[in-house]
């Protein structure tokens, strides 16, 4: 069942009553306290453009344990020639304006709208939301940003301009930000190699919420 939002009250159903898509309510709003509760509750929001409010909370999450993330030999090397530059919080709303306009693999369009860059930046200035730059001679090359919730870093989506620069970010944010988990939200070829791994909803939010 999908349930519809009150603009006027911030609230939103079980996580568990999600349609089998994980798709669970429609409306609301993008305010930082709506977010963060949904983030807090293991919910997201996900829709294109034209499209109203979308909240999903998948009844799979994919997830990576910092320690169990897989570097190969390759980007073992790449990393101690230290070809790219890496900072945090530098440039969060240069990362999710690429995030935005880096086109994906069978995606027309962006579900990054300006309505949700908006949003975001609002939660980076309350200190809710971070970012990871990556930097080759001084050019922003790649990166990625998300909510941190607790000891939950939950990715939200990140870009690359050149090989191996998200690599480099998210690699560096499961060894230098001490979470417990990095929530990748949907599976892709690119993170499971990555050492993602899918959990279920349940098992997600003990941890999210200890």
């Amino acid at each position: 069942m999908v349930f519809s939002l009150l603009d006027d009250e911030i609230i939103f159903p079980d996580a568990a009553l999600a349609e089998p898509d994980g798709l669970l309510a429609i409306g609301g709003d993008l305010s930082v306290e709506r977010l963060t509760l949904a983030y807090q509750s293991g919910i997201f929001p996900w829709f294109s453009e034209d499209d109203p409010i979308l909240w999903f909370a998948p009844h799979e999450r994919c997830v990576i344990f910092p320690d169990q993330i897989k570097i190969s030999k390759s980007m073992q090397k790449l990393l101690r020639e230290n070809t790219f530059q890496v900072t945090v919080n530098k440039a969060f709303d240069k990362v999710i304006e690429n995030c935005a306009k880096t086109p994906r693999l069978g995606q027309d369009g962006t579900w990054i709208t300006d309505d949700m860059q908006k949003a975001y930046l609002k939660m980076h200035q309350k200190v809710l939301a971070h970012s990871v730059e990556v930097w080759q001679n001084d050019k922003l090359v790649g990166g990625l940003y998300g909510i941190n919730i607790g000891n939950v870093f939950c990715g939200e989506s990140m870009f690359s301009l050149v090989s191996n620069a998200s690599k480099t970010a998210l690699i560096y944010l499961a060894k230098n930000m001490s979470f417990k988990l990095i929530d990748c939200q949907l599976p892709n070829d690119h993170l499971m190699s990555l050492g993602a791994e899918m959990i279920s909803r349940e098992e997600y939010l003990e941890i999210l919420n200890p």
